[in-house]
């Protein structure tokens, strides 16, 4: 890949007590992607996304970040280049008032003034809480919240992005206009965004490709129709294929004429080739047109 946000080679990560978290990781995530890395709790996502961002050092192995290895010298610059975006956002929103906690990393790279300032109006309006600068963050809604944390990384500019589980504890509402938010982010920032989530119906929104990973090692690797049908790797990782894939498997095994795969990931796909295959294989018509995609797509 001649273009590599992330690029890690035989990575291992072992935690003081003796325990590995992570062996021989490889992979590569390219300039302006959008990853998935897809695990089940305990499969070392977290430790993974740390040592991306340089909050972490590997064991064994090689790191570079924007083309630039990560060392004790290099580390602190390039820092600079990765937000990471906890989980929990209450990890990362610790000041008085909302406009603190977003001007805290700027002032903290010794920034005049008026810069921060900049900064922090840029991010808030980034994330349309600009209106809320001055509320204390444990008054916001946790889907507000979760912008805000992300506001707080935007604001060091950074030309990498990544989220540890960000759709968790989100009503359906806020989750699709979280995941919508993400998107137009990613679109107008030209970030490299990197998700980490066990959420397999939220990949195909937020992800191009994606990679499994088990046990500390990566199972699987490529584009997401690649890896949600690689059965074995999902068995194995105790993962399955979206919600909406896994109704087309089962209505498939049920029709003397299958669907052709690859199998659609989203709900929008799947309203597509259901009615592409019952113009070609029935004397049914389609459903003409309508709201159908965005109402269903509602309920996901």
């Amino acid at each position: 890949m001649v273009h590599c946000a992330i690029d890690m080679q035989g990575v291992q990560f072992r935690y003081p007590d003796g325990r590995i978290a992570l062996k021989e990781v490889n992979l590569q995530v390219g300039l302006h992607e959008r990853a998935a890395i897809i695990g089940a709790n305990g499969a070392g996502k977290s430790t993974l996304l740390s040592l991306m961002s340089g909050v972490f050092e590997a064991n064994k192995g090689t790191i570079k970040i924007l083309h630039t290895e990560v060392t004790p010298k290099t580390i602190r610059k390039l820092r600079a280049s990765v937000g990471l975006v906890f989980q929990e956002p209450d990890n990362q929103l610790f000041m008085p008032t909302l406009w603190e906690d977003v001007a805290f990393g700027p002032l903290n790279l010794g920034l005049e003034k008026d810069e921060v300032e900049r900064r922090v109006k840029e991010a808030l309006t980034a994330v349309g809480l600009s209106d809320l600068r001055d509320q204390p963050p444990h008054h916001l809604s946790v889907g507000e919240k979760k912008r805000a944390a992300i506001a707080t990384v935007l604001a060091m500019r950074p030309e990498i992005l990544i989220l540890d589980e960000p759709t968790a504890h989100l009503d359906p509402k806020s989750r699709a206009e979280f995941i919508e938010f993400l998107l137009k982010l990613h679109k107008q920032g030209g970030l490299t965004l990197i998700t980490a989530t066990h959420d397999v119906d939220s990949i195909p929104l937020l992800a191009d490709r994606a990679y499994i990973l088990h046990q500390g090692r990566i199972t699987a690797r490529g584009t997401l129709a690649e890896v949600f049908s690689n059965k074995d790797a999902l068995t194995e990782a105790h993962l399955t294929p979206p919600t909406v894939t896994q109704l087309l498997q089962q209505l498939s095994e049920f029709t003397d004429n299958p669907i052709t795969p690859p199998l659609p990931l989203t709900i929008d796909e799947a309203i597509r080739v259901l009615r592409e295959h019952l113009a070609n294989t029935s004397s049914l018509k389609p459903v003409k047109d309508s709201h159908d995609s965005a109402r269903l797509s509602s309920r996901s």
